[in-house]
């Protein structure tokens, strides 16, 4: 962890593009209360082959004019240079100067990737493109990604995205340590010192979570799976035993000298917002 424990602290709160009138209006009211928190930046995610294309760039832009840095995701799957070359103007003109870099998930029915198909390829096209203009997040994946041929090559993918000239990283959501530690363990070996930054994922519906986790590849070790599954529909018991695991596991890691934590808030206030009374983070940004 010696590489990570150079880095200042910094937090970060993901969202999605709303829908709805309903959903606009309360990821306003959401983006206001976890603006008090003094955030780095907010991240949007970001829909492969133009599903909701626009309606990241709307969400970023709304972030920006509210007075806080946003970071729009790029993803590979359904990009052509052209329309990746159009959308870094936008931002840029939108005065917008992070972006997180992804190859992303092919949506059912798409059959081809784009001219891209790995993230290192579409980080050093932003650098072509636009220099230092960015600052250039990547996803990792200390559980391995589920699509990766082997633990090695996965670590080898993303050593690419830095060396392509990726300045930091953001993990998909774990909850067990030991594999982000191991992680960044490895990397060291392999030469990348950047940031990386563990995603942070509130507990309070299991249902919801399985479903994400079987998608994503992201474990949820079977003692937790057990102690979730036996509070049945008692919300309230799974919303306390969620908090304190992820409390204590997100204080090891910051313990441990991990340089921040990256929120997914699901447009969200209350989960993130308790997390972050918990662990006292404003100390970090007073």
């Amino acid at each position: 962890m010696n590489s990570q424990k150079a880095f200042e602290k910094t937090f970060s709160f993901e969202f999605f593009p709303p829908k709805t009138d309903k959903g606009i209006e309360n990821l306003r009211e959401t983006r206001e209360e976890l603006g008090k928190l003094n955030p780095k930046f907010f991240s949007v995610t970001f829909g492969a082959g133009g599903s909701t294309q626009e309606g990241t760039y709307e969400t970023v832009v709304g972030i920006k004019q509210a007075g806080f840095d946003a970071a729009p995701h790029l993803s590979c799957i359904g990009s052509t240079r052209e329309n990746i070359r159009e959308l870094l103007k936008r931002y840029m003109d939108a005065d917008i100067r992070h972006i997180v870099a992804l190859r992303g998930d092919m949506p059912s029915g798409m059959q081809e990737f784009g001219e891209f198909r790995y993230a290192n390829e579409l980080v050093e096209f932003i650098r072509a493109e636009t220099g230092d203009h960015f600052h250039i997040e990547v996803a990792a994946y200390p559980e391995i990604h589920p699509q990766a041929k082997s633990a090695q090559a996965d670590l080898e993918n993303f050593a690419r995205k830095a060396k392509a000239g990726a300045d930091s990283a953001i993990t998909q959501y774990f909850y067990n340590p030991d594999a982000y530690f191991r992680f960044v363990e490895d990397c060291e070996k392999l030469g990348v010192d950047i940031p990386i930054v563990p995603g942070i994922m509130p507990i309070t519906n299991y249902q919801q979570l399985a479903r994400f986790s079987d998608a994503c590849g992201a474990e949820i070790p079977r003692w937790i799976r057990k102690r979730l599954e036996g509070y049945g529909d008692d919300s309230n018991s799974i919303k306390a035993f969620g908090l304190d695991m992820v409390q204590r596991m997100s204080q090891q890691l910051l313990d441990a000298g991990c340089p921040g934590l990256h929120f997914y808030s699901m447009n969200r206030v209350e989960p993130t917002l308790t997390l972050w009374n918990e662990l006292g983070l404003s100390k970090y940004n007073s």
